[in-house]
C-alpha cells in the first residue's frame, strides 16, 4: 500500500486548482459572450437594413419621392446609404451600413420591386 500516500499527497497539492482554472476561463467566457452579442446586434441591423431596402424599393416603384425612400432607410438604420438601380421593369435598391463585430464590417441589403410607373 505504498501508492496511497502518494495519491493523498497529490490530492492535497491540487487544492485551489479549481479557482485558478476558473480565473483563467472567466475572461475567455466573457470575450465569447461579448462577441456573440455583437454578432446578434449586427444580424439585427442586417434584418432592419433588408426590410428598409424593400420598403424603399416599393416606394420608388410607386413613383414616390426618392427623399422619402432615403428617409425610410435612414430612419431604420442611422448612417445607412442607399443606391438605386433601374433593371428593366424593376427598381432595385441597395442599402449599406457599417457595423463593428471585433472588426469593422459593411452590411449590405438589396431589394427589388416591379416598377409601376416606368
Amino acid at each position: 500500500m505504498r501508492w496511497w500516500p502518494r495519491v493523498r499527497a497529490l490530492a492535497v497539492t491540487e487544492r485551489g486548482s479549481a479557482t485558478a482554472e476558473f480565473a483563467i476561463a472567466l475572461p475567455a467566457i466573457m470575450v465569447a459572450i461579448l462577441v456573440m452579442s455583437a454578432l446578434i446586434s449586427a444580424q439585427g441591423k442586417q434584418i432592419l437594413l433588408q426590410d428598409a431596402a424593400a420598403d424603399a424599393a416599393r416606394l420608388i416603384a410607386r413613383d414616390d419621392d426618392i427623399a422619402r425612400a432615403e428617409s425610410t432607410i435612414a430612419t431604420a438604420v442611422p448612417g445607412a446609404a442607399m443606391n438605386i438601380a433601374f433593371d428593366g421593369s424593376a427598381v432595385c435598391v441597395t442599402a449599406s451600413a457599417a457595423a463593428t463585430v471585433v472588426v469593422p464590417l459593411t452590411l449590405s441589403a438589396r431589394a427589388c420591386a416591379l416598377a409601376g410607373g416606368h
